[in-house]
């Protein structure tokens, strides 16, 4: 896996290089700010403290994790699109907004494809479906058995959350009416009344559970990965099951103000791979089970794959009619 990233990331700079010998001096000063629109400690600012001192090291400039959290990563991710096209204020992107936001939002502060230059994705963080260990559903066909025909209650960290959507359309391809979504200011909040027993499934990603889940505490039905994970190879997926269009993630990117300068984002595009192939990277997103790509998804074919993604996300938040008013 290794080789590919590094021939990867070797293409791209034989690409690029021709074009910075020709651009301005980029970066002159620092420092660069690198911006989490969620919390700290969660998997984006986790994923930004990692690739910090490595864009530093490689640019030859101070790089600062700076969070700027709010209304589910939309107030960072809004201040980052208005700032100078510099190559002095990146963002590490996540799909909450990108994505599901924009499909399930009547409004948004700016436009999710066309506000930014999008440079690559970084790491992909797949889906489950989580019991507690008491539970009486012991696999998702008794999970969505029980929906047909009295309620099974599932939370998510809000309305209009990719959280959301999965239990939606799990709803929709189950034929399940009474699969009930609570919606929480929150992952940490439905995960406390599902221990408690209030609800019966929460849907979260896999990342901010392997613990519990490898102590015994929750059980996860399944994932959204097109294949088993290998640390946890006892979880089937959604495909496997029955259910292929449960196949998907949330995705973390690296991403700039529109207006970017080419040689700038193509400095940038290039470092992708090198970095994901970093040892102390690698090592770091395996123990969080996110799936870095064997060829990372760079540039256009990145764009292409968001603006599919609004595509399909909008379509099943038309069909279950989620719309997100404010």
């Amino acid at each position: 896996m290794k080789r590919r990233v590094v021939l990867a990331a070797a293409a791209a700079s034989a690409v690029a290089a021709p074009a910075w010998a020709q651009a301005p001096a980029w970066p002159t000063r620092g420092p660069i700010k690198l911006v989490a629109q969620f919390p700290p400690g969660g998997l984006v600012d986790t994923v930004s403290r990692l690739l910090a001192p490595h864009l530093a090291q490689a640019l030859g400039q101070s790089v600062i994790v700076e969070n700027r959290a709010g209304a589910g990563g939309l107030v960072g991710t809004d201040w980052v699109s208005k700032q100078p096209a510099d190559g002095y204020t990146l963002l590490v992107s996540h799909a909450s907004v990108h994505v599901y936001a924009t499909a399930t939002r009547k409004v948004m502060p700016f436009d999710a494809i066309n506000d930014f230059v999008h440079m690559g994705m970084l790491v992909e963080a797949p889906m489950t479906l989580l019991v507690r260990a008491a539970s009486p559903y012991q696999t998702l066909e008794q999970y969505v058995t029980a929906a047909k025909t009295k309620p099974v209650r599932y939370g998510t960290s809000g309305i209009g959350s990719a959280n959301h959507l999965f239990g939606e359309l799990l709803k929709i391809e189950g034929k399940a009416p009474q699969h009930d979504h609570i919606p929480y200011q929150g992952s940490a909040p439905a995960m406390q009344d599902l221990l408690g027993g209030q609800i019966d499934g929460v849907f979260d990603p896999v990342t901010t559970n392997v613990a519990q889940l490898k102590a015994g505490s929750l059980r996860a039905l399944a994932v959204s990965t097109p294949a088993r994970l290998p640390a946890l190879p006892n979880i089937p997926t959604f495909a496997e099951l029955g259910y292929p269009k449960l196949t998907g993630s949330q995705w973390l990117g690296l991403s700039a103000p529109k207006g970017l300068p080419a040689p700038i984002a193509q400095r940038l595009t290039a470092l992708i791979p090198e970095i994901l192939a970093k040892p102390d990277v690698m090592a770091a997103l395996d123990d969080r089970q996110t799936l870095p790509r064997k060829t990372p998804v760079l540039g256009a074919e990145f764009v292409k794959v968001i603006q599919s993604q609004v595509d399909t996300w909008r379509a099943v938040a038309q069909l279950a009619k989620v719309e997100v008013i404010t």
